[in-house]
């Protein structure tokens, strides 16, 4: 999916308006300083992201208003809802998380045939992000090899899941476990003719 992005802010005429330029004027710096808390570059946040380094420079800077499409990429990749750029006051920290089967957030993902129910907390404040994932038959990371900070661990519940890390390929059954440096560039592929859940876990640096 093609993204595009306002060229500049909006402008405002009146309390609506002006309240509506105060929030939007806030997303640049709440995005950099994302960004920055969780070390990363502005080239290794586009390779997670998908959205350009010279996109994420303009919207830091207030030069460019995102679309929704472009936020909910960022807050994958950043591990927050689209809600933590626009929302007006910060939430205060949680120090326990509890989530009920119920009521598992979906987390967006661009990739087809991929569905993720978050089981974690913020990743504002957490390290650890989790979800159940769910991977129907044919999908897969796509032709990129993906590449990003932190680490990840994929657990097998039922079906099976292949992976390409570095040079070795490693196909994961019900039980089986995988776990790997996110900066080796990798690649998953459901083979198989039925979909796969799994436990995904992503680690962040520092």
């Amino acid at each position: 999916m093609a993204v595009t992005d306002a060229e500049s802010p909006a402008t405002t005429g009146d309390t609506g308006t002006n309240q509506v330029a105060e929030i939007v004027s806030l997303i640049g710096p709440k995005l950099r300083g994302l960004r920055t808390a969780q070390r990363h570059s502005l080239q290794q946040l586009a390779a997670i992201s998908d959205v350009s380094a010279a996109a994420i420079h303009k919207i830091e800077r207030n030069g460019m208003v995102p679309t929704i499409t472009t936020l909910l990429k960022l807050g994958a990749a950043l591990g927050v809802p689209v809600s933590y750029f626009v929302e007006e006051d910060e939430q205060p920290p949680e120090p326990v998380h509890h989530t009920p089967v119920d009521r598992r957030p979906a987390v967006y993902t661009p990739h087809n045939g991929l569905t993720l129910a978050g089981i974690t907390g913020s990743y504002r404040q957490f390290q650890t992000a989790a979800a159940v994932a769910t991977v129907a038959p044919g999908a897969s990371s796509g032709e990129k090899l993906l590449v990003h900070p932190g680490e990840e661990l994929v657990h097998v519940i039922e079906g099976v899941l292949s992976f390409q890390v570095g040079s070795e390929t490693y196909r994961l059954g019900k039980g089986d476990s995988l776990h790997f440096g996110g900066q080796v560039p990798h690649h998953w592929a459901n083979e198989g003719t039925i979909a796969t859940r799994a436990i995904w876990v992503a680690l962040r640096n520092g």
